[in-house]
């Protein structure tokens, strides 16, 4: 629908700004004057030129505090509507402006507010809407979003530990790579004349030095063309069940990494089902929601193949513990949630430890790719230094 821009005062006097969806001015005029508003001007918005990948987005932490402050403002009593008035006017990010001006026209026309929120896929995932419907039947939407706003900040929290584990390897390597690329594009070709006027045979490792700056050198705009080109068919690859299933399971193998990737599913899986649970949110669908929210081709395939053993009056316990990539314990301690009839307590139990047991993980992977890095770079540079300095070595020993 069209969306107008309009301003307006309430009965108490407050200027009031902002945007609404409608099918054309006269409908914005009815919705604004339902809402008791005295308008200024109501006029329709004009088109926006986004340019992709370059346009407003809305993040994790916008939505965080959306759903913080919703809460806060339901639990004071404020009706929904007058809520989500409040917070586009008075949001940052325009998009999310816009977005949950949108939301509040649905509620005006009668959708629920999960329903509301279902037709903003990108910004709010299954899990989110379907804690919020829990919410709406149970009449605790207040409490509901004060726990998806800390899922999402303990969510947010355990994705920052392992990329910020990654920057400074990271760093190394592309440091790493710059140094090298410029010795051979720039410094390698000055030795390599001197070499060829003084004449005589080189040594070995010169000569290997050699060539590959002359790869380097000739061939660079080639190497950039197919490396590019590589990215490209893998992410397209990866984009596939297939490609995803078969990189998601080779990744869960890698020596160092793999063990953390495990724990960080766990730790999500646990969360994210827990919550759903002790938020009224049905066994099977909280299963259904945690398995397309995983991030992880392997566990999603595991939870899926456990709510068909589910349906066929099995525990959850039972089938989760014929997939390697869910460890014994978490096997246990789910059995025991189930038995007690504390499993949403249970599986956030297993969150916590796995939370902390990432943090040890990054810890050990950051101590260890470290140093694993500079002995690299230095084994890379020094073998170039040697390489080069071995003729000189050569010349002033037939010299003496």
């Amino acid at each position: 629908m069209p969306v107008f821009n309009y301003k307006g005062k309430t009965k108490r006097g407050d200027i009031l700004k902002g945007e609404i969806e409608a099918f054309d001015i006269d409908a914005a005029r009815s919705m604004l004057l339902r809402q008791q508003l005295i308008i200024s001007w109501v006029k329709k918005k004009p088109k926006e030129i986004i340019i992709p990948g370059f346009g407003p987005r809305v993040t994790e932490k916008d939505v965080v505090v959306f759903t913080r402050q919703l809460a806060t403002m339901i639990d004071a009593g404020l009706p929904l509507v007058q809520c989500l008035t409040i917070l586009a006017n008075q949001s940052e990010n325009k998009l999310l402006a816009k977005t949950i001006n949108s939301i509040k026209t649905s509620v005006e026309s009668g959708d629920t507010f999960s329903d509301a929120l279902r037709k903003h896929p990108k910004i709010f995932n299954s899990l989110f809407t379907n804690m919020v419907e829990a919410g709406e039947v149970g009449g605790i939407l207040d409490t509901i979003l004060n726990r998806l706003a800390a899922y999402m900040e303990k969510a947010i929290s355990l994705k920052k530990k392992v990329k910020s584990a990654m920057v400074y390897p990271s760093v190394i390597l592309v440091v790493a790579i710059v140094v090298v690329a410029g010795l051979m594009i720039f410094v390698i070709p000055t030795f390599a004349k001197m070499f060829q006027n003084m004449g005589g045979a080189l040594p070995v490792p010169t000569l290997v030095v050699m060539k590959i700056s002359d790869i380097f050198k000739n061939y660079t705009h080639y190497m950039v063309i197919i490396l590019i080109a590589v990215i490209f068919l893998f992410r397209r690859y990866y984009r596939t069940d297939k490609g995803k299933l078969m990189i998601d399971t080779l990744t869960l193998k890698l020596p160092v990494a793999g063990p953390l990737i495990v724990k960080v599913s766990v730790a999500k899986f646990t969360r994210t089902l827990g919550t759903l649970i002790s938020s009224g949110v049905p066994i099977i669908d909280g299963l259904d929601i945690t398995a397309r929210t995983a991030g992880n081709k392997v566990v999603e395939k595991s939870v899926i193949s456990t709510i068909s053993s589910i349906k066929e009056g099995q525990t959850i316990a039972t089938p989760l513990g014929r997939h390697k990539v869910f460890p014994p314990m978490v096997i246990q301690m789910i059995e025991i949630g189930e038995a007690t009839g504390a499993l949403d307590v249970m599986l956030n139990k297993i969150a916590d430890f796995y939370d902390e047991e990432v943090d040890n993980a990054v810890e050990a992977l950051t101590a260890l790719l470290e140093p694993a890095l500079m002995v690299f770079l230095g084994i890379v540079i020094g073998f170039i230094v040697i390489a080069m300095y071995l003729p000189i070595f050569k010349m002033a020993s037939v010299i003496g």
